[in-house]
């Protein structure tokens, strides 16, 4: 084409990067009996197809054609140039290929019904008509024009425009010839002519931070020996079986030598056996979904398909979930569908509009968070978190997800002033679309994953949360109880000489225990910002607190619900939990700490070896209360049972030992001590019986017989009839 010969309009939108449809000019395109091929080639000094047919510069810009008989062009075919640094090189050209996503995919994904849509949409090797490529794809339905950049085009937009599908919004181009390894990020103009160069939603591995961009993660090569577990979990009645979880953050349970972060692969050879040796049946791992700031925690995630580059590859995650299964140890993800930050390189304003996010701010921005809220109206968006749920459980054979904030999800006036948010349709605060979302979300993952645990950090009262959807419920396996959680630190706080004032406080909870399938939650959010150390809660000198907090776990491993401890609790750490360093594991050179370990491992091999103490967890025909009213001495006493099998607990609130005590028992004969949390070696003053108590006629808390022992001070004991 000569100087003088203008450009057509499509020509130089190519050039500009600003062509909504390049498919239509690039690429080959018949006319009559010839055809004609145009092909951009930056940094180019000649080019040639299938490296004989010559390409001819277009005057004055990087855009090659070639028109000649049809019959002369075998597809697909090679663009063979010499760079301008007189290197030769050959690539397919991606403008060549025919649409790869199927319009029933892309169906499914517009009603918001592809359970697997992180399979078609983000970055996947594959081939068409026997050549090697990435199929790239992304949704951006108010972009002008989106491009795949990355090293392999010089990061340069004009290089990989991709093609729209019809009214989707979906964006897609197979690009032949790029391998595994490479990063990549999607670059999108949008309605306003802005440039935004974004991680990629459905990415399965970025970059490590501070580094944003996205990795071609190709095909996973682990081999899985899981198989039994697997195959166990599918079968397993979890209602009736023993839950106690130990919640890690992976960057700071333990750090390397020289003060860096262990690898996955490290992990599977220290935290895997540390947790089995305690006896914890489960790991929940706060979020390892890509974040960008390690003072995050992770929950201001930036990559839903995307395991943490912090420490290592998803196949060496792969691995360190494998070997937790071969141990026999489930594994919960801390999921994080409320929010996400505003990164730029995020999804924030992703195509230059609202697109995942709310466009209105009272409903799109929590503003104690400084993040976006989803916006579950949004098909694709509710597909886009269904999808990731479906993706770790089956990629990563994750045992359930501890979903997170659920209370800020239900709730459209969450943290926010009367005129600051917008109500329902109804008129009500309820988010009508995050509560159908949630029933669907619950419903399709337990039918197609039985056995897996979708639990929900929830502080509300909104009703049925753990109820299944068909009956109501929002369909979670299991809700936090903060309610309990809350109200026993309370009590725990007090001075033990006013205690018999706040006694309600340890009884209300029965009153509602049997009303969700609920997990005791110690978790991270209580030994931070200013909350104190769990030992430091405790009131009273070094002994007292120790003591106390030996109690109060004793309690907690025999009272109805699922368990949970967080890191460093299993053994007092001292001091808050500080994200930026390891645990303080020096601290286990001490006795007191030391002690406090041991009877945590103890009270799991109890909890998970005792059907009474796990069978009904959730059914109030596993609990009968002994003593309840002893508000005087701060003592009570319960019956943990199932069927004829029971326990009996009874706790000491208060420093004094109390000797006699009596306490009535349901049966005739003698009973063990199977833990007294006094003893010296867990720290304790040793006081209380030592050898078994043989029960007497004597009618006592409602029952035939009755027992009389030293309870220890600040203790709890647990007996059961021999």
């Amino acid at each position: 084409m000569s100087d003088n010969q203008p450009l057509s309009d499509d020509l130089i939108k190519i050039i500009e990067a600003r062509h909504h449809d390049p498919f239509s000019v690039l690429g080959s395109h018949p006319h009559g009996s010839k055809t004609t091929v145009t092909v951009f080639l930056r940094d180019t000094q000649s080019a040639s197809l299938n490296d004989k047919l010559q390409l001819t510069r277009i005057d004055g810009t990087d855009l090659f054609q070639w028109t000649g008989e049809t019959s002369e062009l075998t597809n697909p075919y090679t663009v063979n140039r010499i760079a301008g640094n007189g290197d030769y090189v050959i690539n397919h050209d991606p403008y060549c290929f025919l649409p790869q996503l199927s319009e029933y995919d892309l169906h499914l994904f517009s009603e918001g019904k592809h359970w697997h849509a992180y399979r078609i949409l983000g970055a996947h090797t594959h081939q068409v008509d026997g050549i090697d490529g990435v199929l790239f794809s992304t949704w951006a339905p108010s972009a002008q024009r989106v491009s795949v950049v990355g090293d392999f085009n010089q990061w340069d937009g004009r290089c990989h425009s991709m093609r729209v599908r019809g009214n989707t919004g979906v964006w897609e181009i197979f690009i032949p010839d790029v391998p595994t390894g490479e990063i990549y990020k999607f670059e999108i103009k949008g309605q306003d002519g802005a440039l935004h160069s974004k991680m990629d939603p459905y990415g399965q591995q970025s970059e490590l931070r501070p580094s944003t961009a996205s990795i071609v993660a190709g095909n996973s090569q682990h081999d899985w020996q899981d198989t039994d577990w697997m195959s166990k979990r599918e079968k397993a009645d979890w209602l009736h079986t023993p839950h106690s979880v130990y919640e890690v953050h992976l960057g700071s349970w333990k750090r390397n030598e020289a003060g860096g972060f262990l690898t996955y692969r490290e992990m599977a050879e220290q935290l895997v056996p540390y947790v089995k040796d305690l006896g914890f049946t489960h790991i929940e791992l706060l979020p390892v979904t890509e974040h960008p700031l390690d003072i995050s925690w992770g929950y201001q995630t930036t990559g839903y398909f995307s395991p943490t580059s912090r420490f290592g590859s998803p196949d060496e995650l792969r691995y360190f979930i494998d070997i937790c299964h071969q141990n026999n140890i489930g594994i919960i993800l801390d999921w994080v569908p409320g929010h996400f930050p505003k990164d730029a390189h995020g999804l924030a304003r992703f195509d230059g509009s609202a697109l995942y996010e709310h466009a209105d701010p009272r409903q799109g921005e929590h503003q104690d968070w400084g993040t976006y809220i989803f916006n579950y109206g949004r098909s694709e968006v509710t597909n886009f978190l269904l999808s990731s749920a479906f993706y770790w459980l089956e990629e990563f054979h994750i045992d359930g997800l501890r979903v997170d904030a659920v209370a800020s999800m239900l709730y459209l006036d969450y943290s926010r002033e009367e005129g600051e948010w917008v109500p329902n349709q109804h008129g009500g605060r309820e988010n009508l679309e995050v509560i159908e979302f949630l029933k669907h979300m619950n419903s399709v993952l337990h039918q197609e994953h039985p056995g897996c645990l979708i639990s929900a950090e929830e502080s509300t009262s909104y009703p049925m949360v753990s109820r299944p959807a068909h009956m109501g419920g929002l369909g979670f396996s299991m809700k936090w109880n903060m309610g309990w959680m809350h109200d026993i630190l309370e009590y725990m706080k007090q001075d033990p000489i006013n205690r018999r004032y706040h006694h309600d406080s340890l009884t209300f909870g029965l009153l509602y225990a049997f009303t969700e399938n609920f997990v005791l939650p110690f978790s991270h959010d209580e030994v931070v910002h200013g909350k104190k150390a769990m030992i430091n809660k405790m009131p009273g000198d070094e002994w007292q607190r120790f003591a106390n907090l030996r109690l109060l776990y004793t309690m907690m491993f025999t009272y109805p619900g699922k368990k949970l401890l967080f890191m460093g609790l299993e053994f007092a750490q001292g001091t808050e939990w500080n994200c930026e360093k390891e645990l303080d594991w020096y601290v286990l050179d001490y006795a007191m700490h030391k002690g406090m370990k041991s009877l945590v491992g103890d009270l799991n091999k109890l909890y998970t070896e005792t059907p009474a103490l796990y069978r009904h967890d959730f059914d109030p025909h596993g609990f009968e209360w002994l003593e309840a009213n002893d508000r005087e001495h701060s003592i009570l006493a319960y019956i943990r049972k199932d069927g004829e099998d029971c326990v009996i607990n009874i706790f000491n609130f208060t420093p004094v030992p109390r000797e006699p005590y009596r306490i009535g028992v349901p049966d005739m004969g003698s009973y063990k001590i199977l833990i007294n949390s006094d003893v010296d070696m867990y720290g304790g003053s040793n006081v209380g019986n030592t050898t078994n108590i043989d029960a007497e006629q004597i009618p006592w808390s409602n029952k035939p017989y009755s027992i009389e022992l030293t309870l220890p001070p600040l203790a709890g004991v647990v007996l059961q009839k021999i």
